[in-house]
């Protein structure tokens, strides 16, 4: 997937998700959570959705909507509380807006495809009440950044 980034709404957390791409950090990393109609989730160290990357971000709520094919970075409970996991909107899902920091999108048609069909992908319960651990393993394999301008 491509993605374009927001300096201007989220500077911290583009810098953050690049400097994180470049270190390798994400590389080989899952989706560990998937919600149908809803998002991609990944990013997680532990592959579970309970590791933390090394920095904590402060919240950099902004005007964006989260709706297909927006990229925000997922939290605990404190707003300031973003790491390294991130999220990938399947559609809109704007009762996230000014939650939740929006900090970029897909670029191309190419990348909402692969989107889809990551968001088609079979999940079953992890025992939280909510089905959304894909059955089968879907990787970064390898995140790279350029420059596009």
């Amino acid at each position: 997937m491509n993605l374009e980034f927001f300096p201007d709404k989220a500077p911290q957390h583009v810098e953050n998700f690049v400097d994180l791409a470049e270190s390798g950090f994400y590389d080989n990393k899952t989706f560990h959570r998937i919600v149908s109609g809803f998002m991609i989730q990944g990013g997680c160290p532990q592959g579970t959705g309970t590791g933390d990357g090394p920095r904590r971000l402060k919240a950099e709520f902004n005007d964006t909507p989260h709706v297909e094919g927006v990229l925000s970075m997922a939290r605990a409970n404190d707003p300031n509380s973003a790491s390294c996991q991130f999220f990938i909107c399947l559609g809109d899902a704007t009762f996230l807006d000014r939650q939740y920091t929006a900090f970029g999108r897909l670029a191309d048609e190419a990348s909402f495809e692969t989107l889809r069909k990551i968001g088609k992908v079979k999940t079953r319960d992890p025992g939280t009440g909510e089905k959304s651990q894909p059955v089968e393993k879907v990787s970064i394999n390898k995140m790279t950044v350029s420059d596009a301008a």
